[in-house]
């Protein structure tokens, strides 16, 4: 997949630096891929949430932070749209996001 922009992660685990190793696991694991259905994203990552609109939100770091991304299936594109820790996530309306 073609991850649009790995700079949001970047500027998160600079604040961050405990999340460092595991967003960039996290996205080595997404570049990799080659998902065509939230179906094939839930196979690898069983406790990511599916929202509409091709919303995926992720656990990262045993759940203490979140990634949440609009995924162009027929594309092969990831669009980051938010970065943040639990709290952070719960203030944010994820379908608009």
């Amino acid at each position: 997949m073609r991850i649009i922009s790995r700079k949001i992660l970047r500027e998160f685990w600079e604040k961050h630096t405990d999340a460092r190793q595991a967003l960039q696991a996290w996205y080595a694991d997404v570049k990799q891929a080659n998902w065509t259905s939230p179906a094939e994203i839930k196979k690898i990552y069983r406790n990511a949430s599916l929202i509409p609109n091709n919303r995926v939100v992720f656990n990262v770091k045993g759940n203490t932070y979140r990634v949440v991304v609009v995924v162009r299936y027929e594309f092969g594109i990831v669009y980051i749209r938010f970065v943040g820790t639990h709290q952070e996530y719960d203030k944010i309306d994820v379908t608009k996001t």
